[in-house]
């Protein structure tokens, strides 16, 4: 589903950032995808793909390192 019409973005897209790079805030997401930083009504539904996103790696790898973030 498309989190992002300003910017093209995908939760696939926000998903794939989480488990390649690491990305875990909204503010990281922004910078790697520009999402929200234009009319910013995406903001919302981006920050929840990407706590699910963070949530479900976690879930995966449990490393205390990953766990703590």
């Amino acid at each position: 589903m498309y989190v992002c019409l300003c910017h093209s973005v995908t939760d696939t897209d926000i998903r794939r950032l989480v488990r390649t790079e690491g990305v875990c805030t909204l503010r990281e997401l922004s910078r790697e995808l520009g999402v929200a930083t234009q009319c910013g009504k995406c903001g919302r539904c981006a920050k929840e793909v990407l706590r699910e996103a963070v949530d479900e790696v976690r879930n995966e790898m449990p490393c205390p390192g990953l766990m703590a973030a």
